[in-house]
């Protein structure tokens, strides 16, 4: 079974292109599965599992109080892992072919209001060159909604100032041309020109946002960053860097913005994945009418 498994991982990195992040999720997932079944004396050729040997082990992480998402991860990482084999030639029938994932209910994220995202946006100390890059690194968060894998990726030749437009590269290694409003062009270009230089060492580092050290800035190095800023503005909510995702993508639709086009902005594959943002606005919606109809 290791074989297999190392050839899948070989087929996730170099074919499928996907993050290390997901590929060791990938990795987790099968070293669990392949746990659960040398204690069940059930470790065998590929062939040899079928359909049962899967359910109990769903049901035995169940039973060990894993959460539903968690399950129906694994069933995932199962299946795209027989499609593979079934692919490659290394299975003749796929076990996990009429088993369906759990629907998992999808719990809405948090956003900011326009107010709360103007009070963020104010907290960096823009008269020092730490603050003028964080201010431009929030700006452009909030003004492209990247994700911040994304985001800390992007070269200097990434960003056209002239045009207003940067490139990245999503999930799967998918390119993806995204708008640039003016007022994070403007941030960026007062980075480049007052503070990068003050940060970079070596002047052979094209990684657009840097850290003190001059590097590649970590995600957990941007995650302590935005939650300093976030608590100084007193903003009562999670603020993570996808919680300014969220609401680059809530406040498009609310101002009309059509669902393909924050489908397209966002990289997301599956418009169902954009489609939860219209629960939230339809939220929005509620509040608001029960705020301003005197009957409600």
């Amino acid at each position: 079974m290791e074989r297999y498994k190392a050839a899948f991982i070989e087929y996730l990195i170099y074919e499928k292109g996907l993050s290390s992040n997901s590929v060791e999720s990938y990795r987790r997932d099968l070293d669990k599965f392949f746990s659960f079944l040398k204690q069940k004396d059930k470790f065998k050729e590929p062939n040899d599992i079928g359909k049962d040997d899967i359910l109990d082990f769903l049901g035995w992480q169940l039973e060990k109080g894993a959460a539903h998402s968690t399950v129906a991860r694994s069933l995932s990482c199962i299946k795209s892992f027989y499609k593979f084999l079934q692919m490659e030639g290394y299975v003749e029938k796929n076990p996990t072919v009429n088993l369906e994932t759990p629907r998992v209910k999808r719990k809405l994220p948090d956003v900011l209001s326009v107010a709360e995202v103007e009070k963020l946006m104010q907290q960096p100390d823009v008269l020092t060159p730490i603050g003028i890059r964080d201010r431009a690194m929030l700006e452009l968060m909030y003004g492209t909604g990247i994700r911040v894998s994304e985001l800390l990726s992007l070269n200097i030749d990434d960003i056209n100032m002239t045009a207003g437009f940067l490139r990245c590269f999503g999930k799967g290694r998918k390119e993806r041309i995204i708008p640039v409003n003016q007022t994070s062009l403007d941030w960026i270009g007062r980075y480049l020109s007052k503070s990068r230089n003050f940060l970079v060492k070596n002047h052979f580092e094209r990684t657009l946002f840097v850290n003190a050290k001059g590097k590649k800035m970590s995600r957990q190095g941007f995650f302590k960053i935005l939650a300093n800023y976030a608590k100084k503005a007193n903003i009562n909510k999670e603020v993570t860097p996808h919680t300014l995702r969220h609401s680059f993508a809530t406040h498009l639709l609310e101002n009309g913005a059509d669902l393909r086009v924050v489908q397209e902005i966002l990289g997301h594959a599956d418009i169902s994945t954009t489609q939860i943002y219209t629960h939230l606005t339809k939220s929005r919606l509620r509040e608001i009418y029960n705020e301003c109809h005197p009957r409600a």
